[in-house]
């Protein structure tokens, strides 16, 4: 179950965030850099592919570290939730030549730099985050909270760490960016998806979109299903 399809022209069907069935979990975000490569391919696609390929987890992404010179800037997590061992992977190709295995307990933050680059809005957003799973809550109510963590708009400048990866943008930019949920005339959050997965297998897809590009109007949607064994 993908969420946000890529439409730019060229570069269709790929996607930053899915699941499947199959318990196979991969999630993209873009690496701030002015720098952009207009002939580069999609980088969508890293994560529909993952969702369809029979490699797991950590040999999918040493695939495609040996393809990185072929996008730009990108995060890439992939998990596989139907072993005995949940698994979760890392590869940033501006980072590491080598994918790692997260295989430390805890909270990890990623942004639009490499893994646990103490951003402030990052640092931010972790606070918020572990404020919210430590408490007690019901699925539903965890779902609510964490949306609402997605949608804070508070700008966390200055940021000298995101302002030098982020040179040649406005400081306008790069201000809206600052913030876990990013508000700019014609550029912002649009979509917010929440994915929860229990000890028996069973998965709660949540998602919010924005309609018609307007901040007043937003669906909802839940999805439920179980891992197949």
């Amino acid at each position: 179950m993908p969420t946000g399809l890529d439409l730019e022209e060229g570069k269709e069907g790929g996607s930053w965030l899915g699941i499947s069935r199959r318990g196979k979990l991969a999630a993209l975000t873009n690496y701030l850099d002015a720098r952009q490569n207009p002939d580069a391919q999609g980088r969508g696609s890293l994560v529909s592919k993952y969702l369809m390929d029979n490699l797991d987890s950590f040999a999918y992404l040493r695939k495609v570290s040996s393809e990185a010179h072929s996008y730009n800037g990108f995060n890439l997590l992939t998990a596989d939730f139907r072993t005995n061992e949940d698994t979760l992977c890392y590869y940033g190709n501006k980072g590491s030549s080598e994918p790692i295995h997260l295989k430390a307990a805890g909270i990890y933050g990623l942004s639009n730099s490499l893994l646990e680059t103490p951003w402030r809005k990052l640092q931010h957003g972790k606070r918020l985050f572990t404020g919210v799973v430590n408490k007690t809550l019901s699925p539903d109510g965890l779902v609510q909270e964490l949306l609402h963590i997605l949608n804070n708009e508070e700008l966390n400048t200055p940021d000298p760490a995101q302002e030098r990866q982020g040179e040649g943008f406005s400081k306008a930019i790069l201000r809206a960016l600052s913030a876990v949920c990013v508000r700019s005339p014609g550029y912002g959050t649009r979509t917010n998806t929440v994915i929860l997965i229990d000890r028996e297998g069973n998965v709660s897809f949540t998602e919010r979109n924005m309609l018609n590009c307007d901040l007043t109007q937003w669906s909802t949607n839940s999805f439920h299903f179980k891992l197949q064994e």
